[in-house]
């Protein structure tokens, strides 16, 4: 079968995505080429059917992919991409999900015919329940990019956004978000056992009673602000707690300075 995507970079976010395109049956494990040196990472990739190598010469001389998903870490995105360098003619387009790095990077590894599109998961992508934001420059055509979409799908939602500049904010609220989430169950939990709860039962209702609350508000479709309103009783015991939380809009004020700070951490890392 013809290698329709070669995946550079088999780690957790590179692994997870690859599980989720075959499983999902959105790529034939035949159709997939994986370049990874790490030897078990690679075996794994090899345990899903997909033919892998160490590096990039592994690859057919004749291959032309539809797609080349880099999946390395930031810090060797260079010469990581530059191996691909031969698929720059226009064919095949470039898929990045290394945070940070912007669409002109790889327009000045691969040349000015290289379609390139930059993507922006999160860590829930390797459970199928992520955010991936993506911007592509201006030779990635709309096939390419409904095929893309769709690709990604197979690990959570997708969007697209046409001002790269936005890719900072992106980062910092679904990129980094998850982890903004896992300290507020943290901090249930402590609550919590601070009321009395055991531990185990602490860490229970404080991860389950988030997991719900997320899953209807994307389920139901509501604003999360009617459903806030549908389960707050006036002067109940709900209404207590949201007037220490929304008292002077004191958790909205800390969760836009989180954001901001973190908007702006991104952009010092870009540069």
């Amino acid at each position: 079968m013809t290698i329709r995507l070669v995946l550079a970079g088999c780690g957790n976010m590179g692994y997870a995505m690859l599980s989720g395109w075959v499983k999902s049956g959105k790529l034939a494990p035949a159709a997939v080429f994986v370049v990874e040196p790490n030897s078990d990472l690679r075996k794994r990739a090899e345990a899903l059917g997909c033919s892998a190598a160490a590096d990039a010469d592994g690859i057919s001389a004749d291959a032309v992919p539809a797609l080349v998903v880099i999946a390395v870490k930031p810090q060797v995105i260079r010469d990581a991409t530059a191996a691909y360098r031969r698929f720059n003619d226009g064919r095949t387009t470039f898929v990045s999900i290394a945070a940070g790095t912007p669409v002109a990077t790889f327009e000045a590894i691969l040349g000015d015919r290289a379609p390139v599109v930059r993507c922006m998961p999160n860590t829930p992508a390797a459970i199928g329940k992520g955010m991936m934001v993506v911007f592509s420059n201006r030779l990635v055509s709309d096939d390419t990019k409904r095929f893309v979409a769709d690709l990604l799908s197979a690990s959570g939602e997708v969007t697209d956004i046409d001002d790269e500049s936005l890719m900072d904010a992106v980062t910092a609220v679904s990129g980094s978000g998850p982890a903004y989430i896992f300290h507020f169950i943290e901090a249930l939990t402590v609550a919590a056992e601070k009321a009395g709860l055991p531990a185990k039962t602490a860490s229970l209702l404080a991860i389950q009673t988030v997991y719900g609350a997320a899953s209807l508000t994307a389920e139901s479709g509501e604003d999360p602000g009617v459903l806030r309103q549908q389960v707050t009783s006036p002067n109940g015991t709900t209404a207590a707690a949201l007037a220490v939380l929304m008292g002077e809009d004191r958790l909205t004020h800390l969760l836009t300075e989180a954001v901001e700070a973190a908007r702006l951490r991104s952009i010092e890392l870009g540069k």
